[in-house]
């Protein structure tokens, strides 16, 4: 089940909410562990079996370190081994599932079909976060199963993230006070992250497809169509992660954003802090800095860097583009720290804005392409004119497409969110313009589910 699907908007979500708020408070963790449940367990209920497997070794891993914590600083070494077996078992089932056909090939090894379990990469980051937290005392172990067991399978970020890390709600899954202030903030953000998937990442996938299918359509069309496939990428997470936050605004839990505008960067490294934000975030802090950070002299930091960006490839997708990916931006970003970053910020806006935004785009090139030929035949395209500068097929799509794209591109910016907090959200009135854009909102996206079958979720594979 995803968000952006008539059965959760109209019989799944408002079921989910009213029988949340019917139920007294002391019973609402239970009751969320259940729906959760139902909601992972939709599509394939097999797999709720090994996420409530990743549950509890992670809580029992929870309980046994807190304790020998709490204790005399004697077992601080035997809560450490707990800890490395709760990462490597976490790791084990993750590298299982998501990597033994890629490792099989690879050897030359017969390995069977192995389904994907949806979400694992994401589940089982936060469940590492927890028990890593409570060993280094960021965090309190959980003694309730089912406060610790909606943590983890929480449905507004289960199978999309963001990734939130136990610490930040932990006081929420304890005592939450839902109002109506945070219940109606809470639509009007998942109303803007459905618009943002169903009107803007579905079509800009629908002109990708057209541009890259039609291999005559020239330097222009393979442009376009890239530049397509990048907000389509960006509209479709950001859109999954708005709604996830606005979701658990619903229920009384307060997420951290996932993305800042990241198009609006002037370099690789501001990219990065502003795109998948909980993910760059974990990196940082689980492996980056436990590794020495920049703490240990430039050669250190390059190896650091080295691993945290292979990581980062190989966690999107067991596949060599997804590792040749990582390494690009790791090479991007070691050619910033050491020389270009300086230059770039006494560099004039445009030109630091049009040198990120290039090689952005050619990274989402190597991220889409899975198959290395057809990953070198496209950059071919971008740069070679072969099949001249735009065929008349394509300058057809391009142009019946161009309205939407031109509101992609502005609505890729912070330009609209930042006039509507200043001319509108401080009025009085402002409830009635917001009121009716999220009904507007709906019946559109509404309309765009029912009459077209096209709606690709871009990050189930991850």
């Amino acid at each position: 089940m995803v968000f952006s699907s008539i059965i959760f908007l109209f019989v799944y979500l408002p079921a989910v909410l009213a029988l949340y708020y019917i139920t007294p408070r002391k019973g609402r963790n239970f009751l969320l562990f259940v729906v959760n449940l139902i909601f992972y367990g939709w599509g394939e209920p097999k797999l709720v079996v090994l996420m409530l497997v990743s549950t509890l070794i992670n809580y029992i891993s929870g309980l046994l370190i807190g304790k020998m914590k709490n204790e005399d600083g004697s077992n601080r070494r035997s809560a450490k081994v707990v800890l490395i077996i709760s990462v490597l078992v976490n790791l084990g089932l993750l590298g299982y599932f998501k990597y033994a056909g890629f490792i099989g090939n690879i050897l030359h090894l017969k390995v069977g079909d192995i389904p994907l379990p949806i979400g694992i990469s994401f589940y089982t980051f936060q469940t590492m976060s927890y028990t890593i937290d409570v060993y280094r005392n960021d965090a309190h172990m959980q003694k309730n199963f089912i406060t610790f067991g909606t943590y983890v399978s929480l449905f507004p970020q289960l199978i999309a993230g963001p990734i939130v890390r136990y610490r930040d709600v932990e006081a929420q899954l304890i005592e939450r006070h839902e109002n109506l202030a945070q219940f109606t903030d809470g639509v009007k953000i998942f109303m803007i992250g459905l618009c943002k998937k169903v009107l803007l990442a579905n079509q800009m996938g629908k002109l990708w497809d057209l541009m890259r299918e039609d291999t005559t359509a020239g330097i222009l069309g393979s442009w376009v169509g890239i530049i397509a496939y990048t907000l389509q990428i960006y509209f479709d997470f950001c859109g999954y992660s708005e709604m996830a936050i606005g979701l658990g605004k619903m229920l009384g839990f307060d997420f951290l954003i996932n993305f800042d505008y990241p198009y609006i960067s002037k370099s690789i490294t501001e990219f990065w802090r502003r795109w998948h934000i909980s993910l760059s975030t974990w990196f940082k802090e689980y492996i980056y800095i436990p590794l020495g950070g920049n703490r240990k002299g430039t050669a250190r930091q390059i190896f650091n860097m080295f691993v945290v960006w292979a990581a980062t490839g190989i966690w999107h997708g067991a596949n060599y583009n997804f590792i040749l990916w990582g390494l690009y931006f790791f090479v991007l970003l070691l050619i910033e720290k050491t020389f270009l970053l300086k230059k770039l910020k006494k560099a004039p806006a445009i030109v630091s804005h049009i040198y990120a935004l290039f090689f952005i785009v050619l990274g989402w090139v190597i991220f889409f392409f899975e198959d290395m030929h057809e990953l070198g035949a496209y950059f071919g395209r971008l740069f070679v004119p072969v099949n001249g500068f735009i065929s008349h097929d394509c300058l057809t799509n391009v142009i019946a497409y161009l309205p939407l794209l031109i509101i992609a591109i502005f609505a890729s910016t912070p330009v609209a969110k930042k006039l509507y907090s200043e001319k509108i959200e401080p009025k009085s009135w402002s409830w009635l313009p917001d009121t009716v854009l999220c009904a507007l909102g709906l019946i559109v996206s509404t309309a765009s589910l029912v009459s077209s079958g096209y709606n690709p979720f871009l990050y189930f594979k991850f």
